[in-house]
């Protein structure tokens, strides 16, 4: 059994007066395109189709707020690194963006990385927009890779993240570190998001 089992979709947010009342705790979720942030998502709350996947880069265009609990968010941001969005775009993505880092609401971040591409400078920058919030890196599809890969791939990451944030191995499709990041995000969430 799910302990989000009362996810439901808010609103998807194109711009920052479409976003729920600043009140609660919220989480947000962010990656590179394709790094499989929706898949992530999917995965943690179990709920297949809350976050769509799509094997087009950049499919996130909106913000998108899905609540777990009342007073209780996650917040979908568009993936990030998908170079043919137009330029229009991209600068309403980075309003967006600077309007949520502004909430007194927003608890932590969790950073999506595919793991056989390893943290970016892209990956590191969003980590110190997170500022001293917290954050956390999920190294997505563990699954590609041996144990001694994934191993080396933990070890490279955390010393790249320098403290910044907290690193752990993740497989939407195998549940490899599926507790250890729900733990993550129901304790930012302010505790229990069961009724």
């Amino acid at each position: 059994m799910s302990r989000f089992g009362d996810v439901r979709f808010l609103i998807s947010a194109a711009a920052p007066a479409q976003f729920p009342a600043d009140r609660g705790a919220e989480v947000a979720f962010a990656g590179r395109s394709n790094a499989g942030k929706s898949s992530a998502i999917n995965a943690i709350v179990h709920h297949q189709g809350l976050a769509r996947t799509s094997k087009t880069p950049g499919r996130t265009r909106l913000i998108n707020f899905f609540e777990l609990a009342p007073g209780q968010r996650l917040v979908d941001l568009p993936g990030y690194g998908y170079a043919s969005a137009p330029e229009a775009q991209r600068r309403t993505w980075q309003g967006l963006i600077e309007a949520l880092h502004a909430r007194a609401s927003l608890r932590g971040l969790f950073v999506i990385v595919d793991v056989r591409r390893g943290l970016g400078d892209a990956d590191l920058q969003l980590l110190d927009w997170a500022g001293d919030r917290q954050a956390h890196v999920l190294l997505a599809k563990a699954d590609k890779l041996g144990h001694g890969q994934g191993s080396a791939a933990l070890r490279t990451a955390a010393a790249r993240v320098a403290g910044r944030a907290s690193v752990q191995l993740f497989s939407a499709l195998k549940g490899t570190g599926m507790r250890d990041a729900q733990d993550t995000l129901e304790a930012w969430l302010g505790g229990k998001t069961r009724k």
